[in-house]
């Protein structure tokens, strides 16, 4: 089993910044590919969730949406198990609950909604215009 917890999430305006942060804690030797997603207003099930950016753990490739490719950056820090998502130049169609996912058999980092074994309990952001 692997537990996952997401912070950093918050109110901010057009054009800011926020830093998301997800610890993971127990299996912690399965994390092959962390990942993030965002579930946006109006959309209520999880398999609604949109495919944000991913990480492999080995090496250490990553992958992006088309709408946040250049305004976000994701990366991870293997000893203290924890991925990270840098937000920038934030806009108001960004605003969304946050999850983190792990999917533990994913090497590459190239891994769809379905593939992802574990998720945390999201983080709100919302960017005001």
């Amino acid at each position: 089993q692997v537990q996952l917890v997401e912070s950093g999430g918050g109110l901010v305006q057009t054009g800011g910044s926020l830093r998301l942060s997800c610890v993971a804690t127990g299996r912690t030797e399965s994390l092959w590919t962390m990942g993030w997603f965002r579930q946006s207003p109006g959309k209520e099930r999880a398999f609604e969730r949109a495919f944000v950016a991913a990480i492999s753990r080995t090496p250490d490739s990553t992958y992006y949406s088309g709408s946040v490719k250049g305004r976000f950056t994701i990366s991870r820090d293997g000893a203290k198990n924890t991925v990270y998502l840098q937000m920038n130049n934030l806009k108001p169609e960004d605003t969304a609950v946050y999850y983190c996912g792990v999917a533990e058999f994913v090497e590459s980092g190239v891994a769809t909604f379905s593939d992802y074994d574990y998720w945390g309990q999201g983080t709100q952001v919302t960017v005001s215009s």
